[in-house]
């Protein structure tokens, strides 16, 4: 197959010796029995909480799990959490579940975090806290602004890291800059277990609360005293085995992300219809996305007849917008859509994200920019 014309949007990578690791892990925990909360869990806790440099990871089936617990934690029923117009559904779903209720803030264009600006005017008397978005990899330039806000508001601030797995800010790594966070090991992540999840926090309590709520609330795992009422958000020791062989691979793969981006810089720098966003100034990001703003397109740009095409006549695939619809807009949220979000909708409708994984050629990097170029150039 040519690899120059079948260049999917993202790409999960198990070398030989991951998939024997794995093999013998899942072996090993076939002959024990403890296929749940077991030896394997545990060490990729200990392992996630020295990368990310906390005291506290807590693995839990989803990132969406991560969120939910973490805000049974902080208790959020019957009380507002702010969340960015534009992130992923299950970010404002999770306050839902929890028993609160999402109040949408716009973003800020650099970085799309919240817009520390319009913070303040949205926090109300029953507002419990917050959840600041790294999307597609970025942390918030403004990280220190927004700290200090709920600092001084009395508020928690939750990092939705789902996508952030070895970003970092001037202040240390993604995971490690707020009160807490929640990662997703989704299959299109930097890294993955499959399915699972994984809450980091400094802060013992909840650590203590996380690991109640993820197995139905018990009092430990040998107890059947229910004191929270819990859910079974456990992860699997399969999941955790997978999830720990592809931690020993993220710093080389976020530094082979950073090369593609930068052969990606170079091809877009002097062509004014793509605008990438820029590699942060203090930190770094993973690039579990590599994000393009358009401008100056053709009048009636049509983003799906775009890609279709780009896809079908150079077999470059296009997906996973963050996000093609903002958060609000979702139907699910209609009754939330309080106030104006143009930022984020003018980003939403006006980005791609280009396929970046890490044994990506230049040959193929190339190809890609091109078959942009030449579809916009000829439709």
């Amino acid at each position: 197959m040519n690899r120059l014309t079948n260049i999917p949007a993202a790409k999960i990578l198990f070398s030989d010796e991951d998939r024997r690791r794995i093999l013998a892990a899942v072996d090993e925990t076939l002959r024990t029995g403890q296929l749940t909360l077991g030896p394997h869990t545990k060490k990729f806790e200990e392992k996630f909480a020295q990368f990310v440099d906390v005291p506290h990871a807590v693995a839990v089936s989803s990132g969406t799990a991560a969120l939910e617990i973490l805000l049974r934690a902080y208790g959020v029923a019957g009380k507002e959490v702010i969340v960015p117009a534009d992130t992923f559904f299950a970010t404002a779903a999770a306050v839902l579940h929890a028993g609160g209720r999402p109040r949408f803030v716009d973003i800020e264009p650099e970085t799309l975090g919240l817009d520390p600006a319009k913070l303040e005017g949205a926090i109300r008397r029953d507002t419990r806290g917050m959840i600041l978005v790294h999307i597609g990899g970025w942390v918030s330039r403004h990280i220190d602004r927004i700290r200090d806000i709920c600092r001084v508001q009395n508020l928690f601030l939750i990092e939705d890291a789902a996508h952030a797995h070895g970003s970092r800010a001037a202040g240390g790594c993604a995971g490690a800059l707020a009160d807490a966070a929640a990662f997703s090991f989704y299959p299109t992540k930097v890294i993955t277990s499959g399915e699972g999840g994984m809450i980091t926090t400094r802060d013992e309590r909840i650590a203590l609360e996380a690991q109640r709520y993820r197995d139905q609330g018990k009092e430990s795992f040998s107890s059947n005293f229910h004191t929270r009422l819990g859910y079974n958000w456990r992860l699997s020791e399969i999941h955790a085995a997978i999830g720990l062989v592809h931690l020993g691979h993220l710093s080389e793969w976020i530094d082979e992300r950073i090369r593609v981006a930068r052969i990606y810089d170079a091809l877009l720098a002097r062509d004014a219809r793509f605008s990438p966003l820029p590699f942060p100034a203090k930190g770094r990001t993973n690039y579990y996305k590599y994000i393009v703003r358009l401008a100056n397109v053709p009048p009636g740009f049509d983003r799906k007849a775009f890609k279709k095409s780009v896809k079908e006549r150079f077999g470059v695939g296009l997906a996973g917008e963050v996000y093609e619809v903002p958060c609000h807009q979702q139907p699910v949220f209609a009754a939330y859509r309080e106030g104006k979000f143009p930022v984020a909708e003018r980003f939403c409708a006006q980005h791609l994200c280009l396929p970046i994984y890490p044994d990506m050629t230049q040959a193929q990097a190339t190809h890609v920019v091109r078959s942009l170029q030449q579809v916009l150039t000829q439709p």
